[in-house]
């Protein structure tokens, strides 16, 4: 039989702590939760998460040039906590036991001491989450409320948990979640992302159940990767091989389906937190999840920085706390009130806060600019005649850019692009991005999710997946189906709908809006060095590269790709620009 650390309580910094806690699944394997709770011997409303990461690594060494910078731009971080039980993307239990929460974190099976094998969003890993839920809502500490709260990992798998509907389980709020595994988590517009190739062995497999040289938890002594100790053989056995998935599966099928939450079957209350700045993964998903889950209750909250950012600040604790005060302690705090979309609004050098109705908003004013290839401006009126634009596959291809602004004008919300594209292979992967140029003519960056210098918006298409849903597409929200590979008939031209994540920029006068469709990721040209990421240097599209080994160095991307604008097919941009108020 496995041995684990055995579990054990103590009282710590005025919270009740239970480490190391077995629960046991339905299949016999268990997971491993600590518990934080009030020392009052009262049931209190939970509040559960689990992740990949290692319940016991502690944030300031597991993730220090995140903790350090977030405690040092924000101090108000560490005001009201020692910082000593903070864990990357949990809450800090020391911001909510004293306000009368219980906190239950678990490793995800395959993790740190959970037993069992890694497989990321497994339908087992999410009925893992519902009979978790189930067990937190009938222990002695627990009122019977449960709630899920975390970031980015910890967020997607609480979609998948709610469309499960556990009775327990009273509300979400996923802060930075994608919803769908295919079009967030692997692929962007069908092209692979290099994201979790990169991010699993330096964030996962380091913590992976029964590595030998895991890091210890510093509060009890116990490595992170539980007691049992794995040859490295048997580590590879139990841990996906995400790389060789996205090689063999690189159209949506049932893997990805199973993976990606129907989030039509969600009726819980939710509060959806996404990141403008979250271009690859911490944007997408909480636009979709608001905009299509079944809950009579729900709220949208978005802002910028870091994607951990304001889950810590007084911010978003505010946000978070005055929502699960309402649906898990039944506090009239005025939640009900909410209006249901709160924005913190980007300019280039700060946010504003406003509220809204509902999402995109009712009073948009969707502006479509055409692409002139001959001037490479953009245009209110459409060019006339006969025009073409080649670039190289393998290049930063072309830029079109507005006039500068005479006065302030506002987009915020989806775009997309619609291109006809030709190519001298039989494929063509398009990356699109959005631009802001200030008066001297040097591009605007932005702190954003997981990227320091990141431009206002970006999407993405393998023209061989251009095939559109009429179904779920919308003007703003084009819809591939990424069900089937078709291949291009070089020289012959195709429509190709570019969907781009939602954005918002204040865009001030004299600056100018842009958008480039490359053939290749976006880069910014400022000086070094670099902040690394996973090994490589971050340089404008975060971690989220596409040179997936086996897939665009194939002869198939590296050729000609040409732009088409005659009287039937005309290239355009459609914006959301919003009204002065």
């Amino acid at each position: 039989m496995t041995q684990h650390y055995e579990p054990y309580g103590e009282v710590r910094d005025g919270m009740r702590v239970d480490w190391d806690v077995r629960i046991t699944m339905s299949d016999g394997i268990t997971l491993a939760a600590d518990i934080f709770r009030p020392d009052d011997g009262e049931p209190h409303p939970v509040l559960l998460a689990a992740s990949p990461y290692g319940k016991g690594l502690s944030f300031a060494e597991g993730f220090a040039h995140q903790f350090s910078a977030l405690v040092r731009e924000h101090p108000e971080v560490t005001a009201k906590s020692t910082g000593a039980y903070q864990v990357w993307e949990y809450p800090d239990p020391e911001r909510w036991v004293p306000e009368g929460y219980v906190c239950v974190r678990i490793d995800v099976r395959g993790t740190g001491g959970s037993e069992g094998s890694i497989d990321f969003f497994s339908p087992r890993e999410g009925q893992d989450l519902y009979e978790a839920i189930e067990w937190a809502g009938v222990q002695g500490w627990s009122n019977g409320n449960v709630g899920m709260l975390g970031i980015s990992y910890l967020a997607t798998n609480q979609w998948l948990a709610a469309a499960l509907s556990p009775p327990h389980l009273r509300a979400i709020c996923p802060w930075e979640g994608a919803s769908d595994y295919f079009r967030e988590y692997t692929h962007h517009g069908g092209i692979p992302s290099e994201f979790m190739p990169g991010w699993a062995p330096h964030q996962v497999l380091r913590v992976q159940h029964g590595r030998a040289d895991a890091p210890v938890n510093p509060n009890t002594g116990r490595r992170v990767s539980g007691k049992p100790v794995r040859t490295e053989e048997e580590l590879r056995a139990a841990a996906i091989d995400i790389s060789e998935v996205l090689l063999a599966r690189p159209v949506v099928d049932d893997y990805y389906r199973d993976r990606t939450a129907v989030l039509e079957k969600i009726t819980v209350p939710v509060l959806s937190s996404s990141n403008w700045g979250g271009m690859g993964l911490h944007s997408r998903g909480n636009f979709e999840g608001f905009q299509r889950v079944s809950s009579e209750q729900k709220w949208l909250e978005v802002h910028g920085l870091e994607h951990w950012t304001e889950f810590y600040t007084d911010y978003g604790l505010d946000v978070q706390r005055r929502f699960f005060d309402h649906f898990l302690k039944g506090e009239a705090n005025g939640w009900d009130a909410q209006p249901p979309v709160q924005l913190q609004v980007r300019t280039p050098d700060s946010f504003f806060l406003r509220h809204e109705r509902e999402w995109p908003l009712a009073r948009t004013e969707w502006t479509e600019l055409h692409l002139d290839l001959d001037a490479r401006v953009l245009t209110g009126d459409a060019p006339s005649g006969v025009q073409r634009a080649e670039f190289l596959a393998r290049s930063e291809g072309l830029l079109f850019t507005l006039p500068p602004a005479e006065r302030e004008v506002e987009y915020s919300g989806p775009a997309a692009l619609k291109l006809f594209v030709s190519s001298t292979t039989e494929d063509a992967d398009l990356f699109v991005t959005v631009h802001l140029f200030g008066p001297e003519g040097t591009e605007v960056l932005f702190p954003t999710a997981f990227e320091p210098h990141g431009p206002v918006g970006q999407g993405w298409l393998r023209v061989s997946h251009r095939e559109l849903d009429p179904d779920l597409s919308l003007p703003y929200r084009p819809w591939q189906r990424h069900t089937a590979i078709s291949p291009l008939v070089p020289g012959q031209v195709y429509e190709a709908d570019v969907e781009i994540w939602p954005l918002s920029i204040v865009v001030p006068p004299g600056h100018a809006l842009g958008v480039s469709v490359r053939g290749q990721d976006y880069a910014h040209h400022l000086p070094g060095p670099h902040e690394i990421t996973y090994g490589r240097e971050v340089r404008g599209s975060g971690a989220y590269w596409h040179e997936l080994p086996g897939d665009r160095d194939r002869p198939a991307y590296d050729g000609r790709t040409t732009l088409h604008s005659d009287d039937q097919r005309r290239p355009r941009l459609l914006l959301p620009r919003i009204p002065r108020a």
